[in-house]
């Protein structure tokens, strides 16, 4: 199953509270606490951010976190690559591509067509878009991309 980390989850709760509760910088306390977070997990997440320049540290009495980019400039999927590394969806996509049953596979080439629709839909979704009122749905960012892999709605069978 494709899933998230937590700490790629909580990165992206962080660049969100952030967002939406700028411009003033908040302390990882307070983020970790609105959230359930553990502190000690959230600071690390948040240290990682920073190093990969998507956040700045502030430092004093009121210092904390502030996005270094705009949030309209930080994509779902830079963050995260940034905490989690390369995202795949089966040992194919790896860097080494190959398993024992890669000359007889019959299903790598529609999952690669996943693999990228996956990719370019997480890398078409800002830290802003997550911060609306109102999300996007699949349908509006896929009408947007020029190449629509494949039709996202199942048939329905009667049960």
């Amino acid at each position: 199953m494709l899933k998230l980390t937590k700490k790629a989850d909580y990165g992206l709760i962080a660049l969100k509270h952030l967002v939406v509760h700028g411009p003033d910088s908040s302390s990882a306390k307070e983020i970790a606490e609105m959230y359930g977070i553990p502190l000690s997990l959230l600071s690390k997440i948040l240290q990682k951010l920073v190093k990969n320049g998507f956040l700045r540290s502030e430092h004093g009495t009121n210092g904390g976190y502030r996005l270094a980019r705009e949030a309209k400039d930080i994509t779902a999927l830079e963050v995260i690559r940034s905490i989690d590394g390369p995202i795949f969806l089966t040992a194919c996509f790896t860097e080494h591509g190959y398993c024992c049953h890669t000359d007889k596979c019959i299903v790598r080439d529609p999952l690669q067509k996943v693999h990228e629709g996956i990719l370019r839909l997480l890398a078409s979704i800002s830290i802003a878009d997550m911060s609306q009122d109102k999300p996007k749905t699949v349908e509006e960012d896929l009408t947007k991309s020029p190449e629509k892999l494949y039709e996202l709605t199942a048939p329905v069978r009667p049960i």
